[in-house]
């Protein structure tokens, strides 16, 4: 989407925060100026407080020499690609700018090869362009003031950027980055009920946009709002959970709580392939006991009807047969109709944790957001905008129930 490819200034600082505990967005008065040695370790040292402090745009040429030295320091490279994307809103040339995104992104990539998958880093290589060129709005006016606001904030200038990027907001109140950024420049400056009060405008404006529930969560959890934040966090990866950054987000949560995510899949025995037009084959794994082998037989079975005939009947004008959301959620209703029946014969095939899972999932009525959410392919992913648009609680309650843990209660 072009607002997470041209927001690249505060997501340096968002991950930044998202990775640490804390996140320092104003220069702190008794900070250095100078490393206090040429030494490599020493400036080494500098820069990565300048780095985790937010002075990106100052830390930048110490980065630089860094590198020259020691080419093949992660780290080094990491925060000189991160800063270089902060120093690009402030190249006026936008053909320049461009360059230096393309630059930047060759740097996070090498630093992902030298072994740091860090938040900040994948979440930037998500979003950067490969040809490094950002577009805000067509409008030249509104564009531009999109541009000031990010050249603002990369100075750390946010009263002016909030007043720039309140020009295209006045411009068009239904821009979305516009509205998001604003609360961003007051998260920076630290004024957190203007930040909510924007931030969700932003959500108002575009509930289906994961980036305003993200960005809120990080504030929340800053601030300490725990349970709001999970709501939030929670909310991000409903709007969009075929992004990474959701998910790390999520993770983060959950790491600021010291809990774990649950990861929740289901491991079907057997499997469909279709050997032509005409022929389907299904196996069976046969070191299953006879329980659990007809409970995933019948799974199988529904899927192979599906790839034969169902799914024709059921989406008339797709050409070409796809895994779907219906046909995955029909052959896991098969097999719990199945393990009910075996239930009913007082067998215990619940004693597998594969089977114990799935009647959780059907006692639940949860089917759906699980393949949505936990068990997803391409084919799935095409049907979730239309689920979403009618059971955006079921898929919120499917996260809070059987992926994020509840917080512990406070003593």
């Amino acid at each position: 989407m072009l607002l997470l490819r041209s927001r690249v200034v505060l997501l340096v600082a968002l991950a930044i925060f998202t990775a640490a505990p804390c996140r320092l967005t104003a220069r702190d008065s008794n900070s250095q100026t100078k490393p206090p040695d040429s030494t490599y370790d020493s400036q080494r040292k500098f820069a990565m407080e300048l780095f985790r402090q937010n002075h990106h745009l100052e830390a930048l040429p110490v980065l630089q020499e860094l590198a020259k030295q020691k080419p093949d320091d992660a780290e080094v490279l990491f925060a000189w690609g991160a800063c270089l994307v902060d120093h690009s809103a402030t190249v006026t040339d936008e053909a320049a700018a461009a360059q230096e995104r393309v630059q930047a992104r060759q740097l996070l990539l090498r630093a992902k090869e030298l072994g740091n998958n860090s938040g900040l880093l994948l979440n930037l290589l998500e979003m950067l362009p490969e040809d490094g060129f950002v577009h805000h709005a067509n409008n030249a006016d509104i564009d531009q003031a999109m541009r000031d606001g990010e050249a603002a904030f990369a100075k750390n200038d946010y009263d002016a950027a909030i007043a720039a990027y309140s020009r295209a907001y006045q411009a068009d109140p239904k821009m979305y980055a516009a509205v998001l950024f604003i609360g961003d420049s007051y998260f920076a400056k630290k004024d957190f009920p203007n930040a909510t009060t924007w931030y969700e405008r932003a959500i108002a404006i575009d509930p289906n946009v994961e980036t305003a529930y993200r960005y809120e969560a990080d504030m929340l959890i800053k601030i300490g709002e725990m349970e709001k934040a999970r709501t939030r966090s929670i909310q991000a990866v409903v709007a969009n959970p075929y992004t990474g950054a959701t998910w790390r987000a999520l993770q983060a949560w959950a790491n600021a709580n010291k809990v774990q995510l649950t990861p929740v899949r289901l491991k079907p025995a057997g499997g469909v392939s279709q050997q032509d037009s005409q022929h389907i084959n299904i196996t069976i794994d046969a070191s299953k006991p006879a329980d659990s082998s007809a409970v995933w037989l019948a799974y199988q079975m529904s899927r192979a009807l599906w790839q034969t005939e169902k799914f024709k009947k059921t989406y008339p004008k797709e050409t070409q047969y796809r895994h779907s959301l219906a046909e995955e959620t029909d052959a896991l209703k098969a097999a719990a109709r199945v393990l009910s029946a075996g239930k009913k014969k007082k067998t215990d095939a619940t004693a597998d944790t594969d089977l114990a899972l799935l009647q959780r999932l059907s006692d639940a009525k949860m089917f759906e957001p699980y393949v949505l959410l936990s068990s997803p392919d391409q084919g799935i992913a095409a049907d979730y905008e239309a689920y979403r648009a009618e059971h955006r609680e079921q898929l919120e309650q499917y996260l809070s129930q059987f992926i994020v843990p509840p917080l512990a209660a406070k003593p």
